[in-house]
């Protein structure tokens, strides 16, 4: 059975590239789209997205764990230099 991840991404607004969105997943297609269609509140206004960086964990917990690091002040900025 092959291994299930969990995907903690950002994305970046086509429109506004200095607009960006972390988040976690499944399926980061599905995620994607999701997003593009304007079914998240949270980033329909800033449509299209696209993927600018993923990170796969085994560990759900481990995956929750660096998103909220990422949505954090030290994690913006972490992302902002490394990706």
């Amino acid at each position: 059975m092959p291994a299930k991840f969990k995907y903690v991404y950002t994305l970046v607004s086509e429109h506004d590239p200095d607009r960006h969105y972390t988040g976690v997943t499944d399926d980061l297609n599905d995620r994607l789209e999701h997003h593009n269609r304007g079914a998240s509140p949270h980033t329909a206004k800033y449509r299209p997205w696209r993927i600018e960086t993923c990170v796969a964990f085994r560990d759900v917990r481990k995956a929750l764990a660096f998103e909220s690091y990422l949505k954090t002040g030290l994690g913006r900025e972490f992302a902002r230099r490394h990706f």
